[in-house]
């Protein structure tokens, strides 16, 4: 009896390791979304550009190249106000995480980012795609 009391309590923390982290990694990615968001309201290219992965870093190669990019084909996002985290899922890799946002011209906009772990921890993201909302901003 105490062999299978010890197998179940193994199987229960195994089990409890994947949540752990998951919610980790939750919090790791809408912490790093509100910190480039925060970054892109402040005018602060150097440290929005940091929350970019490789792969995007690799496309523009400098905050500056980087900002103007994302100041012409994702205005939403340079300046967005009342970001409202959705769904997340696990994605490739990485993971998918839908954020609405509130626009400056007051449009409602649904922000998907991608974002992986990298080897030094951080979590950085890979890409994001922009779609209008379907609600109504306020």
């Amino acid at each position: 009896m105490k062999a299978a009391s010890i197998l179940i309590l193994c199987a229960a923390l195994f089990a409890a390791t994947p949540l752990a982290a998951r919610a980790d990694d939750a919090s790791d990615i809408q912490a790093t979304i509100r910190a480039q968001l925060q970054a892109f309201n402040a005018g602060d290219g150097a440290t929005a550009y940091s929350y970019a992965a490789p792969n995007i870093k690799a496309l523009f190669p400098s905050p500056d190249i980087f900002m103007t990019m994302v100041k012409s084909g994702y205005a939403p996002v340079y300046h967005s106000h009342n970001a409202v985290f959705g769904a997340l899922t696990p994605e490739g890799d990485g993971f998918r995480q839908e954020v609405r946002l509130t626009g400056d011209q007051g449009h409602s906009w649904i922000a998907s980012y991608t974002l992986a772990r990298q080897s030094d921890g951080s979590m950085k993201i890979t890409s994001c795609t922009l779609r209008k909302g379907d609600d109504v901003a306020v």
